[in-house]
């Protein structure tokens, strides 16, 4: 059926999909300009080596060959887990009260993993050179061969799909409007009707999807963590809490900021009803059992390798407790301990605050940040168990502007999102 008159108008389409204001469009011309200097940062870096980076081999030259980018591949990846994670969750366990953020969620997958792909590639010297070598001479038995097909591929492509299944029945609902989108909902629908039998396959199939990407999550994000747990040499990485540690944390840093997304269209949007207290309580419980969970882990890893560890995991963690890495690693603790604080006191006085929920989010990232960069650095800078002298690592301005490039392209990907497909679930009649 196609609705006609005023329903051919973009005015009719839900969430403000087809409506371009002005303030949008500042949005994305900003975010424009951040990309386009993150690539001209990249293209300083592509031409002249990585010699522009702070980065230098470890070892002779006393520094760090994983710096920034890997630091914030291993963030983006665990955004990306968390977010799949939490829409998988949702059509498993039938928690109506989060449905809203479904789409959210697994948009925000999708988006964070092409940045984390990006982000290694923003690594390599040679990307080129390095992606036609890594179906000629790569170990599958290797982490680091996992890590680009199991952690990004196939984690890309199975978010992909279920993206794309889970919004089918949307796509048929938004093809009933003439506008000139509908060839795109046409496409995504394919062939979709919306007959009960057809919404009763659907449903199985996006269930059982949802059944096989659970695993697939933990394996991808256990073997990323994998990557550093099984080196030996390098006091820090080879610890038995390693991979739960990094599956924990991931889970921590995107509820937090899926929690920040829905705060943000619930603002825009004007959608208080569907976006209601409620969603927040949900994910603010999450991120309250998450982060306590990590604070945990933290307690066991420091104790452990300060009273029992080998000599360098001794020197290590005084150097991360009151050495050169304390600021960071004790502002990062800080950035655990009081959102963990603040959403325990809501869930027990049971008076949920939205800005302070959005607060801890950001608080709870911030504090992901820091821990990814303190496990990628300190442990190629310092305390090697061959005789080499303590090293140096210090981003230059090329890796910041990429990496904030790299976030400026994210939030530019879900801002065009988000104005060409519906980001919640459409009502059956369309529009209110």
């Amino acid at each position: 059926m196609t609705v006609r008159g005023e329903a051919s108008r973009f005015e009719t389409l839900p969430y403000g999909v087809g409506r371009l204001t002005g303030g949008w469009a500042l949005l994305v011309v900003a975010l424009l300009a951040l990309v386009g200097w993150g690539a001209y940062a990249y293209s300083r870096q592509f031409v002249e080596g990585e010699v522009v980076t702070g980065m230098r081999n470890i070892g002779t030259m006393g520094g760090a060959t994983w710096g920034l980018y890997i630091a914030f591949d291993v963030y983006f990846a665990g955004v990306g887990f968390a977010g799949i994670t939490v829409a998988a969750l949702i059509r498993l366990l039938n928690l109506n009260a989060l449905r809203a953020v479904a789409r959210m969620a697994e948009l925000l997958t999708v988006i964070t993993l092409i940045l984390g792909a990006f982000s290694v590639l923003a690594d390599l010297g040679q990307p080129l050179r390095a992606l036609i070598n890594l179906p000629l001479y790569a170990r599958p038995q290797s982490p680091f061969f996992g890590t680009f097909t199991l952690a990004i591929a196939g984690f890309l492509f199975g978010s992909l799909v279920y993206l794309y299944l889970a919004g089918r029945r949307d796509a048929y609902l938004m093809a009933r409007y003439d506008t000139p989108l509908r060839p795109l909902y046409r496409a995504w629908a394919a062939g979709y009707r919306d007959t009960p039998a057809e919404r009763e396959r659907h449903r199985k199939t996006t269930f059982w999807l949802a059944i096989a990407i659970i695993p697939l999550l933990i394996t991808t994000h256990s073997t990323l963590g994998l990557v550093f747990g099984l080196q030996v040499g390098r006091p820090g990485w080879y610890s038995a809490l390693q991979a739960p540690a990094f599956v924990v944390l991931a889970g921590v840093s995107g509820v937090g900021l899926l929690l920040v997304i829905a705060a943000i269209l619930r603002g825009y949007l004007r959608e208080e009803q569907r976006l209601g207290t409620g969603v927040f309580r949900w994910l603010g419980a999450f991120l309250l059992v998450l982060t306590l969970a990590y604070l945990y882990f933290v307690v066991v890893e420091v104790l452990t390798a300060f009273y029992a560890g080998h000599h360098h995991e001794q020197q290590l963690t005084q150097l991360l407790l009151w050495g050169a890495y304390a600021p960071v690693f004790w502002g990062s603790v800080l950035l655990l301990a009081l959102p963990a604080g603040l959403l325990l006191l809501q869930a027990i006085t049971g008076r949920w605050n939205i800005p302070a929920l959005v607060a801890c989010g950001v608080m709870v990232n911030l504090a992901a940040i820091g821990k990814r960069y303190l496990i990628v650095v300190p442990s190629q800078t310092h305390m090697s168990l061959l005789p080499y002298g303590p090293g140096f690592y210090a981003p230059t301005w090329v890796e910041y502007s990429i990496i904030v490039g790299l976030f400026a392209l994210g939030a530019l990907l879900y801002a065009l999102f988000v104005k060409v497909f519906p980001i919640m679930d459409v009502p059956e009649e369309g529009v209110r």
